[in-house]
């Protein structure tokens, strides 16, 4: 299980990460992928362990396959970038939402009103969370500074979803 105790009985869960860039350009060796790089490094100052990565293309079943062997290598939070706005290509959202248990639309509607804030373009994301199999998956802007930001915005929320997600007993 990825979310155990760490520390004895403190109750501090030690979140495994898988991350995914989703960028065409990017897996096909047209330019450096930005996006998963910062985002680790956002992830490990969270205090997270980040136990896998890919770099695919904007093709749905590539994304929910990548998905899927991440939550089975026991990543209980699944972070992706890319393929969240109104572009032809992006299908994120759609690939997400075809495997999902349950989407968390709080976290889709957070990141879009605290970017709001930032940039008019907010509007335009459709960055969104939802549960697969037993990990929280959390699409996220393909800009690498609009990923970490919103990242930053629901970062309170994750250990509890991530627990729940995988099942372990919790306060509530």
């Amino acid at each position: 299980m990825t979310a155990s105790a760490v520390g004895g009985n403190t109750g501090v869960m030690q979140i495994t990460v898988g991350i995914i860039t989703i960028s065409d350009r990017a897996s096909a060796g047209e330019y450096e992928d930005l996006g998963g790089p910062v985002l680790k490094t956002a992830a490990e100052k969270a205090g997270w362990r980040v136990q896998a990565e890919a770099l695919i293309p904007d093709e749905l079943p590539r994304i929910q396959e990548t998905i899927r062997a991440l939550s089975a290598q026991g990543c209980g939070l699944i972070l992706t970038t890319g393929g969240t706005g109104i572009a032809q290509r992006d299908v994120t959202p759609e690939a997400i939402r075809a495997i999902m248990r349950v989407e968390l639309p709080g976290f889709g509607e957070a990141m879009r009103m605290e970017s709001l804030k930032i940039t008019p373009n907010a509007i335009l994301s459709r960055s969104l969370a939802a549960v697969v199999d037993r990990s929280l998956v959390v699409a996220l802007p393909g800009k690498p500074s609009g990923a970490v930001e919103c990242l930053g915005f629901v970062a309170g929320a994750i250990p509890h979803a991530v627990a729940l997600a995988q099942r372990v007993p919790t306060s509530c």
